[in-house]
């Protein structure tokens, strides 16, 4: 093997860090004699902190920037939250791995000290008060918790993790909604009040799951790559991320999704709304791991056929 360094581009939030770093460790375990450097990038998702996400662009807010790092050969891999990460391909850049994923759901955060009624039904959103403020900057979440709780009063939040915690405990919300995988990973796993998971919640597309870029011509870095990537994990994401490319949905589009497996067997269940929350469709499809591209496609037909099209057209214009 040729003498290198492994140069991983990332976005320089403390989440985004934990990500990198934990391929770096990964990396270590599996190709121990090659060093590994970690690059920084700054993205218009992170310089724009007031803008609604939705109205950034539908496409590579979180990653273009980190992307061209690679293209132009300023480093070797991209370490991506999947979630973020267009199903496009950029030319010269492939997806050569995913890694074992962490939890997919949300859960709901309310603010330090506060504490929901155990005995409360999660459909119910018992200890949220009538027209109680949530925040997210996510129009999946706000179409879904829309549908469960019309009443809910949704507002925009934007930062990294800790900012979002800092304006909830600060009174600017009554809860907000926030990925338990990020929570878990930065250590905040206490300030998890309540998953939500469906059919209340649907997860994104690739949520919980990282995925590692790098030039199409690496062939050497592929391999390296493909002894830490997760073949059941990678299994599920194919077939989210076929499913959002047959509906040309885009990142942020109130389209929710919940991939399981059992045994040789994946099961492929999504739902799309209207921004609103009062239209909501749903589908669900199985089939073997084999053919995870054919099961999101499926899916998306099946969701098509009620009228998905619409409903992520209205999004689109509600921008």
């Amino acid at each position: 093997m040729t003498a290198r360094t492994i140069r991983i581009a990332t976005r320089s939030s403390r989440l985004a860090l934990w990500q990198a770093e934990h391929v770096a460790a990964r990396l270590a375990t599996a190709a121990p004699d090659i060093p590994v450097e970690i690059i920084h990038v700054s993205t218009l998702g992170d310089r724009d902190l007031t803008a609604p996400l939705s109205s950034l662009g539908t496409f590579g807010v979180f990653t273009r920037e980190v992307q061209r790092v690679v293209l132009d050969n300023h480093a070797d891999l991209a370490v991506h939250s999947l979630k973020d990460l267009p199903t496009d391909f950029v030319d010269g850049l492939c997806l050569a791995a995913v890694p074992d994923r962490g939890p997919v759901f949300d859960t709901l955060v309310l603010p330090s000290g506060a504490t929901l009624d155990p005995a409360s039904q999660l459909t119910a959103w018992g200890s949220l008060p009538h027209g109680a403020r949530l925040g997210t900057g996510s129009l999946r979440r706000q179409a879904q918790l829309l549908h469960s709780r019309p009443d809910l009063k949704l507002l925009e939040i934007r930062g990294n993790v800790e900012t979002r915690l800092r304006k909830l405990d600060a009174g600017e919300y009554d809860g907000i909604v926030l990925a338990v995988a990020g929570l878990e990973r930065l250590g905040l796993a206490g300030r998890i009040t309540q998953p939500l998971q469906p059919p209340v919640m649907f997860p994104a597309v690739g949520q919980g799951a990282l995925g590692l870029e790098c030039r199409t011509d690496d062939s050497e870095l592929q391999a390296i790559l493909r002894r830490i990537s997760d073949e059941p994990t990678l299994a599920a994401v194919t077939a989210e991320r076929a499913l959002l490319a047959e509906l040309r949905a885009g990142c942020h589009a109130p389209l929710g999704v919940y991939c399981s497996i059992a045994g040789d067997q994946l099961k492929l269940e999504a739902v799309v709304l209207s921004p609103d929350g009062v239209s909501r469709i749903h589908a669900v499809e199985t089939s073997s791991v084999t053919s995870p591209v054919e099961l999101g496609r499926a899916v998306a037909l099946a969701l098509r056929n009620q009228g998905a099209d619409a409903l992520i057209l209205a999004a689109k214009e509600s921008k």
